[in-house]
């Protein structure tokens, strides 16, 4: 006779430190779905959200998570329900998943392996838990247990196939990155390989810079996905095992540009939502960047919640404005036009003096950008909504922006964008509904800060510029190695010179999303004053 079992796969947005709510989450879906499934398996440290960071050297953070774990431990009656969560024994905190069962926890299981590279910080908070495998038997079924880079590094999972488990269940916060997914399957391809099936179950969500994409999946002995749930999004999956077949549902994966274009979607929501504000501004300059970053706050948020804000300069060319105020009436947002020329003239004016004999140069592009700043901050506090500043990667990369001007705000939707990849996103958005204009997309990037300015007045050609930066930033490349691949030397040095400079300015940036395998913020901490490579 056949030994069936139904697992569920349950992929949560908790909110990093809000413990009841995240418990209440917990416990509502356990009491729906324990009657029609045998396991109910919740991902890394969902109890608290991830990552809680510096929460955990709090006595009451731990307090709330005894009090919520004896709540879902009796809970927990018809089905074994795992749960990850931190704890604390003897002084050593540990990153940890409970099992519980028949209102009782039947084990306690301690990650092993605790990254410390990239946006990881693990071995500053958590202690590496013993080498002990965690193992239940459910159904005929030998489980094993572990969290999410216990699968990454040597010892655990070979110490689980040594006990002839069945099935190994990973419970997972493991950030997107376009790259990620792709990985997973491979790390678990090779485990799979040596005959036994897997259940991955991710975290989905925003949580400041980084962005959860869910995607939890399964896979059988012959290492073949079985099961797959969506990108981005909270979902409840169901896997049904009939001796060695897992059968469930394969939501199909998205391309590269949506899997890009849901990740900062979702980024801003949560951001947005989880910190209570009620609207979003921006300021709309009929240029790519702020187009890409409307649309999305819009799919994000819905239309009433987004304000975008025109400041036409003497240089401001008419199609900026007509495309700008077409955009937003397509997107129907409400819409504000602010002229800086009164501004500008009133602060030339008044620095006459001090800059009598001196040509005009980047220091009054710079009163024009910190103008722009000045009033949308007065809209932001007046009005309580949240600033979205509009630069991507390219420009926070090599210093294309102006302190305490478009650098002004509170969240940064493009900041891990690359120029390129932002055309690529506006294009995939389009395909979806024309949202941005045509012209947008054709017409040559300017800051429009002087007469007849673009951005390759002072910087190469945006397909060399994300070339280079990718090499150096993310692939830590030198100069020497990108100029053997082809490049310009000139351009090469250039280009790394303008990311050293403009260190300082990205220290005083807002957070933004990560979607590469490298982003500036928590996966780059290089020193503001540094001489490497210049003596």
């Amino acid at each position: 006779m056949p030994h069936s079992l139904a697992l569920l796969m349950a992929q949560i947005n908790p909110t990093v430190g809000a413990i009841n709510e995240n418990t209440k989450k917990i416990i509502d879906i356990i009491q729906e779905h324990k009657d029609n499934h045998d396991v109910i398996v919740f991902p890394e440290l969902a109890l608290t959200g991830y990552p809680p960071e510096d929460l955990l050297f709090r006595e009451d953070f731990f307090n709330s998570i005894n009090k919520a774990l004896e709540l879902i431990k009796s809970s927990a009656s018809d089905c074994f329900v795992i749960v990850g969560h931190p704890s604390i024994e003897n002084g050593q905190r540990f990153n940890s998943a409970s099992i519980f069962a028949n209102h009782q926890r039947v084990h306690l299981y301690h990650k092993q392996h605790l990254p410390n590279d990239g946006v990881f910080d693990e071995q500053r908070y958590f202690n590496q838990g013993p080498t002990n495998p965690c193992i239940f038997t459910l159904k005929h079924y030998r489980f094993g247990l572990c969290i999410c880079e216990d699968l990454w590094q040597p010892g655990p999972v070979e110490r689980l196939l040594a006990e002839n488990v069945d099935v190994i269940i990973s419970i997972n916060a493991s950030p997107f990155d376009v790259t990620k997914y792709n990985l997973r399957e491979g790390v678990l391809r090779n485990h799979a390989q040596q005959g036994v099936a897997f259940v991955y179950v991710n975290l989905v969500g925003g949580q400041d810079e980084l962005v959860f994409d869910g995607q939890s999946f399964a896979m059988d002995k012959t290492a073949q996905v079985c099961a797959r749930a969506p990108a981005f999004k909270e979902a409840l999956h169901a896997i049904f095992f009939t001796d060695n077949h897992l059968q469930s549902h394969i939501t199909p994966l998205l391309s590269k540009e949506a899997l890009i274009y849901n990740a900062l979607v979702l980024g801003l929501k949560d951001y947005v939502e989880k910190n209570n504000f009620k609207e979003v501004l921006l300021g709309l300059s009929g240029g790519i960047d702020s187009a890409l970053t409307l649309s999305i706050a819009v799919d994000a948020l819905g239309a009433s919640r987004v304000h975008a804000v025109m400041m036409p300069s003497r240089y401001t060319a008419d199609m900026s404005e007509e495309d700008a105020h077409q955009q937003a009436v397509a997107m129907k947002v409400q819409y504000t036009t602010l002229p800086i020329e009164p501004t500008f003239n009133v602060l030339l004016n008044t620095l006459a003096p001090m800059f009598k004999g001196m040509a005009p140069d980047a220091t009054e592009e710079n009163l024009q950008a910190r103008i722009r700043g000045v009033l949308l901050m007065a809209l932001s506090n007046k009005h309580g909504g949240l600033l979205l500043t509009t630069s991507n990667k390219s420009e926070t990369a090599v210093g294309y922006t102006t302190l305490y001007g478009d650098m002004a705000g509170g969240f940064a939707v493009l900041k891990d964008v690359l120029k390129t990849t932002v055309y690529a996103l506006a294009n995939y958005r389009n395909t979806l509904s024309p949202t941005i204009p045509e012209r947008v997309l054709t017409r040559p990037p300017t800051a429009e800060l002087a007469n007849n300015q673009t951005d390759q007045d002072s910087l190469p050609s945006y397909d060399i510029l994300d070339a280079i930066i990718g090499y150096y930033m993310e692939d830590h490349e030198s100069a020497d190695a990108i100029i053997k691949k082809g490049y310009n030397a000139q351009d090469v040095n250039s280009v790394i010179t303008l990311i050293k400079r403009n260190e300082y300015k990205r220290r005083q940036a807002p957070i933004g999303i990560k979607i590469s395998t490298r982003a500036f913020g928590r996966d780059w901490r290089y020193p503001i004053t540094s001489k490497f490579g210049n003596e």
